[in-house]
């Protein structure tokens, strides 16, 4: 479109100036042709008055060269009567054209080397028709052409050039918010659902702008929805049913402590087929807006209170460490607490009662690390862990937590590690990156200010 219109614009504009500076360029050469004529015809009616008076050779001379170039000039008188013919000046005009005009008694112009030549017929006392021959060079003709179709020429350059930059800026004008509103419904297309468009630009792409705006809204109002009702059933199904789990060990033997244990493991797996579905159904959204965020100690204090009664009851010795000062990262209060009670509700799943653990966070130059760990036998295969949290689970494992984990910290660039902890078992490192800071190289531990770890308790 911004093409199309330079274009458009260029080709009428070059119209116009042809079509005005064509002829005004004609009209000005013809200017300066009369303008050599009319100098000419003055300089031969300034010769009249002289010749009406006198036909004496010496005095036309005079007159002559007072009226002009005497190399320009010539006066032809014929003879008459006694007296002879008088020729003053350089003869350039032919015979016959001279013989012409005294017959006709008219001016008359003719071409002649080098240019043409004036001959204006003046009447003598005589009676007879004397003829002043003026020669109007070519210079004279074209005096001050070139310099106005120069002139004339530029102004048409500058026309063209000033109409095509003129059209340019309008095309931006109009292809620029067209453009973002291509870009934004790709990043919406690829859940970037912080995309938005500036309603900026003409009166039509603006109200396109808004409207997209209002439907990303909408889009992000739904997901949220949707995402809460998820979180509803992770917090209110899978934590009561990993209590529940935990109780039923404490049932013994027999048919009903079997029933009881087999049901708990069925609710599981339904539950589990309901969440699996709706984190496949949801689309992978982007990260947090300006401004959004919480404190990462002050949520990891509120859900350890949470977990460290369950500890208490299986006998399990838990560390705490980093939640001193406040910590501010670029992630929605639910999403972080939705991670750490995935990843604590694995612990407790699936390590023995008793195993310690423990939950660390540092704050590092670009990024906070969330550090969970635990006393138990670890992670085979950490990579198949992670494969699984990216969709593929297998029997007694959705791979939610995990997902849940990458999710969160994926979203602020950074990512989740595997590996083995201090205590012995697992240690899940979660590298949230802080908004507007380089991130520096990961895994480095000079990048994380390390304290020193408080007893088990």
């Amino acid at each position: 479109m911004r093409w199309a219109l330079v274009k458009v614009c260029l080709a009428v504009t070059t119209m116009v100036v042809v079509a005005f500076a064509v002829p005004l360029g004609l009209v000005i050469k013809e200017m300066a042709r009369d303008r050599a004529f009319s100098n000419a015809e003055r300089e031969a009616a300034a010769l009249a008055p002289a010749l009406s008076i006198t036909t004496d050779r010496g005095k036309l001379e005079r007159v002559v060269a007072a009226a002009g170039s005497d190399s320009g000039m010539a006066v032809h008188i014929p003879a008459v009567d006694d007296t002879v013919a008088v020729d003053i000046g350089r003869q350039r005009a032919a015979d016959r054209d001279i013989g012409t005009v005294r017959r006709l008694g008219r001016a008359s112009t003719t071409e002649v080397p080098g240019g043409s030549t004036l001959l204006q017929p003046v009447a003598l006392s005589s009676g007879a028709i004397a003829v002043v021959e003026v020669f109007v060079p070519d210079s004279d003709v074209s005096r001050g052409v070139g310099t106005a179709w120069g002139v004339l020429a530029a102004v048409g350059v500058a026309l063209v050039l000033g109409s095509v930059a003129v059209a340019d800026r309008l095309g931006v004008r109009m292809v620029q918010p067209a453009q973002r509103l291509v870009e934004g419904a790709h990043e919406l297309g690829e859940g970037k659902l912080g995309a938005r468009v500036p309603e900026e630009g003409p009166n039509e792409l603006r109200l396109a702008a808004v409207a997209f705006n209002s439907m990303a809204d909408q889009v992000v109002q739904l997901l949220a929805n949707e995402r809460e009702l998820a979180a509803d059933l992770s917090h209110r199904l899978r934590t009561p049913l990993t209590v529940l789990r935990l109780n039923t060990a404490s049932l013994g033997d027999g048919p009903a402590a079997d029933q009881t244990r087999a049901a708990v493991a069925q609710l599981e797996r339904e539950v589990d087929t309901i969440i699996r579905t709706a984190r496949d159904a949801k689309p992978q959204t982007a990260a947090a807006g300006p401004g959004a965020g919480c404190d990462a100690a002050e949520v990891v204090r509120e859900r350890m209170a949470f977990w460290s009664a369950l500890a208490e009851d299986e006998g399990r010795k838990w560390r705490l460490a980093g939640v001193e000062r406040p910590v501010r990262i670029p992630v929605a209060r639910a999403d972080l607490a939705a991670a750490l009670d995935a990843l604590l509700g694995n612990v407790f799943r699936h390590t023995a009662e008793g195993t310690a653990f423990a939950v660390d966070v540092h704050n590092a130059e670009d990024a906070v690390i969330v550090l969970v760990s635990d006393a138990g036998p670890g992670i085979p295969d950490p990579q198949a862990a992670m494969a699984r949290g990216r969709g593929s689970g297998s029997d007694g494992s959705t791979g939610l937590g995990l997902d849940i984990v990458r999710r969160l910290a994926e979203s602020t660039g950074g990512d989740v590690r595997i590996g083995s902890s201090v205590l012995g078992g697992t240690e899940v490192r979660i590298w949230i990156q802080l908004a507007g800071r380089e991130p520096v190289r990961r895994g480095h531990r000079g990048a994380v200010r390390r304290r020193r770890r408080p007893a088990l308790r």
